[in-house]
């Protein structure tokens, strides 16, 4: 046979059989259902999932916050591999999102975990055991950001937030102290860009969102030393903490921003403005809507924790000035419900008394170790008692540097004394550990 020749009609053959097949194999296929549904698009189902997971912002009078510009991990769905590429390694995963809760008080104490990680263990552990549920941390920005903008140093930020996740205790971070580069003039002055300190609050938020569960903006500005040796101004304070506000909520919506606590003082220059007229213009300036809670301070000077101000400015042997006791937070109390503002929250960031004998300004107001004790405590009670619902965070000052000396006026205020590896206690650690808390 000449293949030449036959070809053609094998081929006419073979066509004719595929014909019917594919006749068959349609019919077979129009008996049968469906085995799945259809497939929704992939960007609805980025949309969907990025609504599942929205989760409403912190209690503010703010505008509601701008949404990041980065999308959600789950947000856009990732394209497989190519066989000849290695897979992306697996993102870290965040902390559980939602809103963070205070009880009414919550109890919380400032420690110093920056540079010496086993000082870092051993002091949360200190506090877990005292039963108290937040720590304070100084995050200095010019130890982060410190060589130029963008030049970001996480290594002690991580190990701090870190350590406290660990111990189950919620974070509270300071933010202040600003680099030279950003012409502040002095470690503690405001920059002179206000949008560079925008911008490296939007950082911390970003990097920890979930995991640090509260941010204070900046410390005391009613003071020329803690506003880079300038005049007190609520006014420029104001429009930092606005800044501050609107790039942690755009990280972070859940993070709760916390004004600055401000020095109670009764004396007013270049030098000083009394917190009370400071806050007072903070309100005319508009600051309610750029804070989830108003920071104060509450030293106890001289008093026990239940005399009002009236009564200490009646006493020349408490000082005679209303600022000079524990419940000098009730006056600035008043300034916020003048203002309708009764709703909002305070945290005392700082709150104490110091039983320095040898320093002049703090002397002639020491107590004793046992009535620092005593008074700590009354405080707690005190404002469980009589704040609620209002207060919200007492932070009691401190858990001591462990490079403290007597030299160092803050010393004299802890609850423990300096030392490593063992913490000696004072009787002020053991009556706050012992005491009842409110709350889960």
């Amino acid at each position: 046979m000449n293949p030449l020749r036959t070809a053609p009609q094998c081929r006419y053959v073979l066509l004719a059989i595929c014909s019917i097949a594919i006749v068959l194999a349609g019919a077979a296929c129009q008996r049968q259902e469906p085995s799945v549904p259809t497939p929704v698009p992939w960007n609805q189902q980025a949309t969907a999932t990025a609504q599942v997971q929205a989760v409403p912002t912190a209690t503010s009078t703010a505008t509601p916050a701008v949404p990041t510009s980065t999308p959600a991990a789950t947000s856009t769905p990732t394209a497989a591999p190519s066989p000849t590429e290695p897979p992306s390694p697996t993102p870290t995963p965040t902390a559980e999102q939602g809103p963070v809760a205070m009880t009414s008080p919550d109890y919380g104490i400032q420690a110093f975990l920056w540079w010496r990680p086993e000082v870092a263990s051993r002091d949360l552990g200190l506090i877990r055991d005292m039963g108290f549920r937040w720590v304070k941390q100084v995050f200095a920005w010019s130890d982060i950001e410190g060589a130029a903008k963008d030049h970001f140093n996480w290594t002690q930020a991580d190990g701090v937030v870190q350590h406290a996740q660990e111990a189950g205790i919620k974070l509270i971070a300071r933010l202040d102290r600003a680099p030279a580069w950003t012409g502040a003039g002095a470690p503690n002055g405001p920059p002179q860009n206000y949008d560079d300190f925008g911008d490296f609050c939007h950082a911390m938020a970003e990097r920890y969102r979930g995991r640090i569960a509260a941010y204070q903006i900046w410390n005391e500005p009613n003071l020329a030393r803690e506003w880079g040796g300038q005049p007190p101004s609520p006014e420029e304070y104001t429009r930092l903490l606005s800044i501050a506000y609107r790039r942690i909520k755009e990280a972070d919506p859940n993070a709760i921003v916390v004004s600055a606590g401000l020095s109670p003082t009764g004396i007013w220059n270049n030098e000083v403005m009394p917190d009370a007229d400071y806050l007072e213009r903070m309100y005319q300036a508009g600051f309610q809507n750029y804070a989830d809670m108003v920071g104060m301070h509450a030293a106890g000077y001289k008093a026990p924790p239940e005399i009002s101000p009236d009564e200490v400015a009646a006493n020349e042997d408490y000082g005679g000035d209303r600022t000079f006791c524990f419940r000098h937070v009730e006056d600035l109390r008043a300034i916020m419900e003048q203002h309708g503002d009764g709703a909002r929250r305070v945290v005392l960031l700082e709150f104490g008394w110091t039983t320095d004998t040898i320093h002049p300004s703090y002397s002639w107001h020491a107590v004793t170790l046992e009535q620092q004790a005593d008074y700590l405590v009354r405080a707690y009670q005190y404002a469980a008692q009589n704040w609620q619902p209002w207060i919200a965070l007492m932070s009691t000052i401190y858990i001591a540097d462990s490079d403290w000396t007597e030299e160092r006026e803050e010393y004299w205020w802890a609850i423990t004394y300096p030392g490593y590896p063992e913490a000696s206690l004072k009787p002020a650690y053991d009556a706050l550990r012992d005491m009842p808390k409110v709350g889960p």
